[in-house]
């Protein structure tokens, strides 16, 4: 269970796309949170670049905000573990995120410390030949960026110790804070199914987004990508990391 069992949103995470990049790890050391370490697949350190939908979104379950229900997000993030009480609790740290509603990245700011900007955003889902193809644009400066990605498969839940499932079940978020404390929370969902993204990409200024070292990442084409279907999921308040 969390650090705290309060209940600070609901929400419906639909519509994953995730594209996947092996790294240096060393380009992460700042990023990495107090009480917290680098996690790895097969060997192997990852980003994810990750656009969805959050939709019918509720405030401690039950208050919903209107005009804030509903919006896209587009977050850039990493996988870290930290053990407590003897239990190994595999978790995300985001590098930075973006959504098209001011007083969404404001409350989070406030209450997790992350690092939220609001950006002009949209989305847009099609079928094409009985597969979903989704993506995700916002607008930074006088240019639009983009990621899209394909299904190229039926989704289907991920095979047990495949990349696939390490990138989808982390159910823990890390945020370092101001004072090198780092706040943990709790996140609840069932397995998502998953299709590969075939094809998958990301187009616009990543240096200008995330840096010279990890928009250097992100300028060549992802190690893997994929889309998940999403569901209905559950954020806890959360408390400090021990």
């Amino acid at each position: 269970m969390a650090t705290t069992d309060k209940v600070f949103l609901t929400a419906e995470w639909l519509d994953l796309v995730m594209l996947n990049y092996a790294v240096d790890p060393a380009i992460l050391k700042n990023f990495v949170p107090n009480k917290t370490e680098l996690d790895s697949f097969d060997g192997s350190t990852y980003i994810s670049l990750v656009g969805f939908r959050f939709c019918r979104t509720k405030l401690f379950g039950s208050l919903a905000v209107p005009f804030h229900s509903n919006f896209e997000e587009v977050n850039l993030r990493f996988y870290v573990r930290h053990t407590h009480a003897g239990e190994v609790r595999r978790g995300v740290v985001f590098i930075a995120e973006i959504v098209p509603r001011q007083a969404v990245a404001t409350l989070a700011r406030v209450v997790y410390g992350e690092n939220y900007r609001c950006l002009p955003m949209k989305h847009i889902v099609r079928a094409q030949n009985s597969r979903k193809a989704i993506s995700y644009e916002w607008q930074l400066k006088n240019q639009c960026c983009k990621l899209m990605a394909q299904e190229s498969d039926s989704p289907q839940l991920p095979r047990a110790g495949s990349l696939e499932q390490y990138i989808t079940e982390h159910y823990w978020g890390y945020s370092a804070q101001k004072d090198g404390t780092c706040t943990e929370y709790h996140v609840s969902h069932v397995p998502w199914k998953v299709s590969r993204g075939v094809p998958a990409s990301f187009e616009g200024d990543a240096k200008e987004l995330y840096g010279q070292d990890l928009g250097r990442v992100l300028e060549r084409p992802p190690d893997s990508a994929f889309i998940a279907n999403g569901s209905p999921v559950t954020v806890f308040r959360g408390g400090k990391c021990y």
